[in-house]
C-alpha cells in the first residue's frame, strides 16, 4: 500500500505541475495578447493624426488645426506633437514642435514645446526616426519641463517625408503609463473571476500578478510594490530576442516562479509572478487526502484481521 501511495503522490505530483504550467502560460499568453491588441489600437489612431498632419503642412497654423482635431481619438493618449526640421518654416525659426496634449479627460491645450532649452533634433527619439525611418515605439523616459505634463512617457514615434523624400518633421503619440497598469489589473482580477479556470482551486489563493518588462529587464507597469527587477543575464538576453521562458527566483524575500514571454509590436514582455507557496498547495491538500486514505486502508486492513482472528478463534 505504501508503494502504491508513493506513486500515487508523485504522479499527483507531476500532473499539478504540469496543470500550474499550462495555466501560467495561458495566463501569459492571454496578457500579451490583450496587450499586443491594445497597442495595436493606439498605434492606428496615432497614426490616423500623424496622417492628419502631413495632408495639412502648408503652414504653421494648419498644423497645429491637424493636430486638434484628431486629439480626442484615444483618451489613453497624453499628447500628440509634429516637431519638424530646423527652419522649415521660417517663420518660426529653428524650432517648430507643437505640442497638443490634454489637461483633463475632456480639455487640451497647445504649446509650442521646441527650444533651445528643449532641442528636439538632439533627442534619442529624433535621431532615430531618421536613421530608421520608419515608426517606431520610445523606450520609456522621464520627460520634465517644470508643468503639469511632466511624468514617464513611452512614445510611438514616426517620420514624414515630402514627395522628394526628404524629412519634413516627427511625429509622435505620448502616452504614460497608467492605462497599462489599468490593463495589468484588470487581467489579474479576470484571471482569478474566471469560473471555468479556476474550477479546481484545491486550497489556492491565486496570489499571482502580472508586469511588464522591457528588454532590459526594467519593470515598466506592475502592481503597487509589486516591481520584479530582472538582472540575470540568461533572461534578459531571452527578453531582447523576444523569448518565452519560465524560472525561479526570489523576489522580495519570496520564492516565486516567473512565466515570461514577448508582446507583439513591441520590445517588451510581459511577466506572471506566482508564489510557488501557492502552486504547492494542491500538493500538500493531495498529501493529505492520500495520508487519509492511508490511514483509512490501515484501519479497515486492521479490523479485517480482527474480524478474522475472531472468527478463527470461535
Amino acid at each position: 500500500m505504501i508503494v502504491v501511495l508513493a506513486l500515487s503522490f508523485r504522479i499527483c505530483y507531476h500532473a499539478v505541475r504540469a496543470e500550474s504550467h499550462v495555466r501560467y502560460v495561458g495566463m501569459m499568453n492571454v496578457a500579451s495578447e490583450k496587450i499586443a491588441k491594445t497597442i495595436r489600437g493606439m498605434e492606428m489612431n496615432a497614426k490616423n493624426v500623424f496622417d492628419e498632419v502631413e495632408k495639412h503642412m502648408s503652414s504653421p497654423e494648419t498644423v497645429v488645426a491637424a493636430l486638434e482635431s484628431k486629439t480626442s481619438l484615444n483618451p489613453d493618449v497624453r499628447g500628440y506633437f509634429a516637431a519638424f526640421e530646423p527652419n522649415y518654416f521660417e517663420q518660426k525659426g529653428r524650432w517648430f514642435e507643437p505640442y497638443v496634449h490634454h489637461v483633463d479627460s475632456s480639455e487640451f491645450v497647445v504649446r509650442q514645446v521646441g527650444s533651445a532649452r528643449h532641442d528636439y533634433t538632439k533627442s534619442d527619439w529624433y535621431v532615430r526616426a531618421k536613421e530608421l525611418g520608419k515608426s517606431f515605439w520610445s523606450e520609456p523616459y522621464y520627460y520634465y519641463d517644470g508643468t503639469s505634463i511632466s511624468g514617464h512617457y513611452c512614445t510611438f514615434v514616426k517620420p514624414i517625408y515630402n514627395v522628394a523624400g526628404h524629412l519634413v518633421c516627427v511625429c509622435g503619440a505620448d502616452m504614460t503609463f497608467e492605462w497599462l497598469t489599468k490593463e495589468l489589473q484588470q487581467i489579474d482580477d479576470d484571471g482569478r473571476e474566471d469560473d471555468m479556470l479556476n474550477m479546481y482551486r484545491m486550497n489556492r489563493k491565486f496570489d499571482f500578478y502580472t508586469v511588464v518588462l522591457n528588454k532590459d529587464g526594467g519593470c515598466i507597469a506592475y502592481p503597487v510594490e509589486k516591481s520584479v527587477p530582472i538582472k540575470d543575464k540568461d533572461i534578459i538576453r531571452d527578453l531582447k530576442e523576444k523569448k518565452s521562458g519560465m524560472v525561479d527566483m526570489e523576489i522580495d524575500g519570496v520564492p516565486s516562479t516567473v512565466y515570461y514571454g514577448p508582446i507583439e509590436y513591441i520590445d517588451w514582455s510581459v511577466a506572471v509572478v506566482v508564489p510557488r507557496e501557492d502552486t504547492q498547495k494542491p500538493l500538500l491538500w493531495l498529501g493529505l487526502v492520500l495520508l487519509s486514505v492511508a490511514v483509512a486502508g490501515i484501519v479497515v486492513v486492521w479490523l479485517i484481521c480482527r474480524r478474522m482472528r475472531y472468527v478463527e478463534a470461535v
